[in-house]
């Protein structure tokens, strides 16, 4: 027979939308931040020649340029004040997760409870600000060497512009981190990952509006963008099904005695993700692998001819870029799981409780073996993400699809829209338990 919880989990539908009034403040909210981020996309920056930056943008669509730019809803190749996105404090985040790693300090801070969380966004945030003023620095004299066929992307060179350009990039990262923050407080939750998902969305459009240009022209069969619409409907699927897969390990704890009261031994069970790195191995291995070939498209392909040919081994498309993009993948794949899961504090979590796993021993025993299921799990998920983000290269090379389809960015649509329909859901429960709960309260008094 099914609990009450769950019986409960059943009954909710988003028709119960309408009577949640603090869920629809928190949902008009949420839309309303949006709709100010997609607003400061199109805001530029001073000084900057609009089709001189257009034609350079065009010329490095598929470096990482145009994977950034994707990340920003179009915002980077319209040089606008959120051209960073929110991307400087993405990185931050990492790099202070992978310090906890090696810092004592701050090793201790991520065991420390509220407090040391606390701390620990603090450092976040300040380091969000000195790489978004860097990047802001890198950027200013990017802009000032780069010269399309009508002419230099800055109109007037000099101190004042990168000064106003790292105050207006740095300034937009800070204001978008800010409004991250305000929509996981204030709104449905989830406020950076909103953001990046916005700014993705926001180039679907034009990407399926292009591809059914080709279409139209003849390009593309019409048949192929059927099979493609169809293949698209059929990967969403696959990385739903992924991602919501795990690995349950039951945990057992044993009796216990309260007074002169036996009371039986609880079970529950330990959920291990099949995907427990994330979109993070993707977004690393795509940045390392693109880096170069960007960088060469800025010198006009000078440079030596040993580092031309690998250059162009490295485009996308080729199989030796195919293949070390797999690879990259499945390297952060595990190295990323081994920095946010470490089973020996698991275990050790689950001794300090009381909790073991049936037939293996707690402490050391319990680390190898969750250990050993969690790199399996690994395999399996670094394989997904590798044929998930292999696929449009191969569409992008073999048949010029301007479409994303798969990749980075589907599989972080897919991953916020499921965890935002999970946090609308959690609402309407939470909602129909207080209304349970003062109907229990008003049969109490009559």
């Amino acid at each position: 027979m099914a609990s009450a919880a769950e019986q409960l989990a059943a009954s909710v539908n988003f028709g119960a939308l309408s009577k949640a009034k603090e869920l629809k403040k928190k949902i008009w909210f949420t839309l309303a931040a949006l709709i100010v981020y997609r607003l400061g996309t199109y805001i530029p920056l001073p000084g900057i020649d609009s089709q001189a930056l257009d034609d350079i943008f065009q010329q490095n669509a598929g470096g990482i340029l145009g994977m950034f730019d994707m990340f920003s809803g179009g915002a980077l190749s319209r040089m606008t004040i959120f051209a960073l996105n929110i991307m400087p404090y993405i990185s931050a985040s990492i790099i202070i997760q992978l310090m906890t790693t090696v810092s004592p300090h701050l090793a201790a801070l991520k065991k420390d409870g509220e407090s040391g969380r606390k701390k620990i966004i603090q450092y976040t945030r300040y380091g969000t600000v000195l790489l978004a003023a860097v990047q802001g620095l890198g950027i200013a004299s990017g802009l000032e060497n780069l010269t399309s066929s009508s002419g230099p992307a800055v109109m007037n060179q000099g101190l004042m512009f990168k000064f106003t350009t790292v105050v207006s990039l740095t300034g937009g990262t800070v204001f978008l981190m800010w409004l991250g923050e305000q929509i996981t407080a204030r709104g449905i939750g989830n406020g950076i990952s909103l953001i990046i998902m916005a700014g993705i969305v926001a180039n679907l459009p034009v990407s399926l509006v292009s591809t059914l240009e080709l279409g139209k022209t003849g390009a593309l069969s019409g048949l192929f963008i059927m099979f493609l619409l169809i293949m698209s409907v059929v990967v969403i699927g696959f990385i739903v099904f992924v991602e919501r897969a795990q690995r349950r390990l039951i945990i057992q704890y044993p009796k216990r005695q309260v007074g002169m009261k036996v009371f039986q031994g609880d079970s529950s069970h330990l959920p291990l993700k099949l995907n427990t790195a994330g979109v993070i191995p993707p977004i690393f291995a795509s940045s390392i692998l693109l880096l170069p070939v960007t960088a060469m498209s800025f010198n006009a392909g000078s440079g030596p001819s040993w580092l031309l040919d690998v250059t162009s081994l490295l485009g996308r498309g080729q199989p030796l870029y195919m293949a070390l993009y797999v690879a990259a993948i499945m390297f952060f794949a595990f190295f990323y799981t081994s920095i946010v899961f470490s089973p020996e504090d698991t275990a050790d979590n689950l001794k300090k409780n009381g909790g073991f796993i049936p037939g293996i021993r707690p402490g050391q025993n319990t680390a190898i073996y969750i250990d050993h299921v969690l790199t399996r799990l690994t395999v399996v998920g670094a394989l997904y993400l590798s044929l998930v983000c292999i696929l449009p290269e191969i569409l992008i090379a073999k048949y010029a699809v301007p479409f994303y389809f798969g990749g980075t960015s589907l599989l972080i649509v897919v991953n916020v829209t499921m965890d935002t329909v999970a946090q609308i859901h959690s609402h309407l429960i939470a909602q129909q338990y207080e209304g349970l709960i003062k109907k229990s309260k008003l049969r109490g008094r009559i």
